[in-house]
């Protein structure tokens, strides 16, 4: 048996520096990867059972799980982490639907054969290019005491709203950012899905009468529910792990108002400077958006496989 393999691998072709080949050329990319992702994720895991806080000169000192009971009893107390889970959870409850029913409704607006109709793909795909710190600085403007917004209330007679001051408007005021921004990215998958579906099941519809939107909820909303699926798991991810625009709009508040878990872990990490606790509530996290991604893999394999984003981006922009 040993000297099939050695024929098999050493044969006088080289198959065996073929079969390295691929490797070689993957090694720079790994080796980066391992400094910068999975070693730093090895470490967190590590520190996240130990005592790693206030005083960094001191080497970590093992804890076991004490961390996570400290965690389960702010949970139980309903302290700052708890706040956060709730606006995070209601992040996902208002983000998550707009995000899969409203790039639909404008990739159907923009999947019209007309003239000049790439110029407006281009427009709605921009703000996905703007860079999040330029995009929350801009609405952090119009959301100002007397920014574009309020001048324009005040136009009509109606007072000015404390979009970002306020505790009851803050989060909501930080996700209309969230939706703009990521309104043409998803809405280019469901472009892509759009132009696979053929013509003819429009015509037939249009034939039994069905016509105008209806045809769209007989044809094209069973056709596209692989996309629609896909996109819910990929934006409730990004809804769970929201970080700049919280940061660069509201830094959590007012009154934790607007604070995510993502905003908590880092100032525990880098205000408290609490690394083994940070490391804990990232851990946990971890978990919670790796379940969400073997949802996104499970959903993938039961609907089939569907068209690489990259690409899609390249044909229908």
């Amino acid at each position: 048996m040993i000297t099939a393999i050695a024929k098999r691998w050493l044969t006088p072709r080289g198959q065996l520096g073929h079969s390295l080949t691929p490797y070689l050329f993957l090694l720079p990319a790994l080796l980066m990867l391992s400094l910068t992702v999975f070693y730093p994720a090895l470490q967190a895991f590590y520190l996240s059972f130990t005592q790693f806080e206030f005083n960094l000169t001191r080497p970590p000192q093992w804890s076991g799980i004490e961390n996570f009971q400290q965690l389960w009893g702010e949970i139980q107390r309903g302290d700052v982490f708890l706040q956060t889970v709730r606006n995070t959870l209601l992040y996902l409850i208002c983000v998550v639907p707009v995000m899969v029913v409203l790039p639909l409704a404008l990739a159907i607006l923009v999947n019209q054969k007309l003239r000049g109709i790439q110029w407006f793909r281009a427009a709605y795909y921009v703000p996905v290019v703007i860079s999040m710190v330029v995009a929350g600085i801009s609405w952090k403007w119009l959301y100002e005491g007397k920014g574009l917004l309020n001048q324009i209330l005040s136009l009509v007679g109606l007072p000015a709203v404390g979009w970002l001051t306020d505790p009851n408007l803050a989060l909501f005021s930080v996700m209309v950012v969230t939706v703009w921004k990521g309104l043409g990215y998803y809405m280019v998958i469901y472009l892509a899905g759009l132009q696979a579906i053929p013509l003819e099941l429009y015509e037939a519809a249009a034939i039994d009468g069905s016509d105008g939107w209806r045809k769209h909820w007989d044809i094209t909303v069973p056709l596209m529910r692989p996309y629609l699926l896909l996109v819910a798991v990929i934006s409730a991810i990004s809804a769970t792990k929201v970080f700049e625009e919280v940061y660069i709009m509201t830094q959590g508040g007012p009154r934790n108002a607007s604070k995510t878990i993502v905003y908590y872990l880092y100032e525990q990490a880098f205000d408290e400077l609490r690394y083994s606790y940070a490391c804990t509530i990232g851990l946990v996290m971890f978990l919670a958006i790796l379940l969400l991604s073997a949802l996104r893999l499970s959903i993938e394999r039961l609907t089939g496989n569907l068209p690489e984003i990259s690409t899609e981006t390249k044909t229908v922009i």
